[in-house]
């Protein structure tokens, strides 16, 4: 009962996980963020493959997502303190772009009671077409918001931690107790609790066919038949032909 009742709760925060990251994926994806987007690419399929090995009983692929959600915690540890400039880190550096482009977080111009302006520049010697963006009235800077979907993301995963651990070792115990009473060795255990015993082949349709015409023929058309010493062929020559019958049977089922 236990290991059901952490079975579905590994399956419910996987599920939770997976919506989680797709929202983030989201996000990233509009503000062009390419090494967070990597990283939930990467989150999404472990999560899926730890889903799968939760219902399908494979500790192997639970293991793997154990491991990768050690990993996906220290991932968002470095981003909050990305975003919060913790440790000479600056989140106004294209470090997420990989330095391809000058964008940031899609909600830093799209945050709760943001407003958002396009200005011209002021300085002089930059291209006409070039523009400033103002964004004034946000509820909730873009970084604080950065730093909550991380602290989600590293709290899902040091749950889904403890019940994938807790999940493993379930199975690893029911594995051991199986192999104990012999419940794997299948082979071994049919081979020393079969018997194995001879077959008697039933009688074939030919078998049967020259009895029947034999019977026919000296019980009916015939009647009784004696030789010179006045002895009974009849009974002597059904017992020659099951004889003959017999190893007619012999010879079919070889």
């Amino acid at each position: 009962m236990g290991c059901c009742t952490g079975r579905c709760s590994l399956i419910c925060l996987c599920a939770l996980q997976l919506l989680s990251a797709l929202e983030r994926q989201i996000f990233d994806f509009l503000g062009f963020q390419w090494a967070p987007i990597l990283g939930n690419f990467l989150h999404i399929i472990v999560v899926i493959l730890g889903l799968f090995g939760t219902i399908q009983y494979r500790p192997r692929y639970i293991m793997v997502y154990t491991v990768w959600t050690a990993l996906w915690v220290t991932w968002n540890v470095f981003i909050i303190c990305f975003y919060l400039e913790v440790g000479g880190l600056s989140k106004d550096t294209d470090l997420m772009t990989f330095n391809i482009s000058v964008h940031r977080s899609w909600w830093r111009e799209h945050g709760p009671g943001c407003e958002r302006r396009v200005l011209p520049p002021s300085a002089h010697g930059m291209m006409d077409d070039y523009t400033y963006v103002s964004v004034t009235g946000c509820v909730i800077n873009f970084q604080y918001l950065e730093v909550i979907h991380s602290a989600v993301q590293i709290l899902l995963s040091l749950v889904g931690f403890v019940y994938a651990c807790y999940v493993i070792s379930i199975s690893m115990e029911e594995e051991d107790t199986f192999d104990f009473i012999g419940g794997l060795d299948t082979h071994s255990y049919y081979q020393d609790h079969v018997e194995l015993k001879p077959v008697k082949p039933s009688p074939t349709f030919g078998a049967c066919a020259v009895l029947c015409c034999a019977e026919l023929c000296y019980g009916r058309n015939y009647g009784p038949m004696k030789n010179m010493e006045g002895e009974d062929t009849v009974r002597d020559s059904l017992v020659n032909l099951r004889t003959i019958a017999g190893f007619y049977e012999d010879t079919q089922s070889i």
